[in-house]
């Protein structure tokens, strides 16, 4: 069964919309470049063997080899005759950064949400809405832990209410 795991890894890590305006090896080369640049893909990694990832992912063997030679030509990865395809140091690589992998990622949402049938409009909404929710929620959060923390001086407490009562310290079902 480690076969079958590692197929349903790689199936799950590379995710083809075949109804996308994206063509495939595009959708394949930005997913590359996303893992290698965010450090999923290590420097000295080896990449899936073209034909396996091929197979196990269901597309043409063709398209893979040339998101690897392209992959190669950008200096993501360097191939090995005979040995395989492994990913290269980027860190130091001219505009391969968080920024660079943002843009792929920011690109690919906003054509998906246009494919859904969005306006740029729609999807500026949308996203501000979410920016905005997360940042409730991490100011949420913040202030949750340091009340904690000015508390006890030692780290988040959680305190529970005894039995029977409420916040204010009234018996639960006393007349109101």
């Amino acid at each position: 069964m480690p076969k079958q795991n590692a197929k349903n890894k790689l199936t799950e890590l590379f995710q083809l919309d075949d109804a996308s305006s994206i063509p495939i090896w595009l959708q394949l080369k930005n997913r590359f470049t996303y893992l290698i640049t965010s450090g999923y893909y290590l420097p000295g990694d080896q990449l899936p063997t073209v034909r396996g990832l091929a197979a196990d992912i269901e597309i043409n063997y063709n398209t893979v080899s040339k998101v690897y030679q392209s992959l190669e030509e950008d200096g993501f990865i360097v191939s090995k005759r005979r040995q395989g395809a492994f990913v290269c140091d980027v860190s130091d690589k001219p505009g391969v950064d968080v920024s660079v992998t943002a843009e792929i990622v920011t690109t690919e949402y906003l054509q998906r949400c246009q494919e859904l049938g969005m306006s740029l409009e729609d999807v500026e909404v949308r996203f501000a809405a979410s920016i905005k929710q997360a940042k409730l929620k991490r100011d949420r959060e913040a202030r949750a832990a340091h009340a904690g923390d000015q508390k006890t001086g030692r780290g988040r407490v959680i305190e529970f209410n005894p039995a029977g009562e409420d916040a204010g310290g009234a018996k639960a079902g006393a007349g109101a």
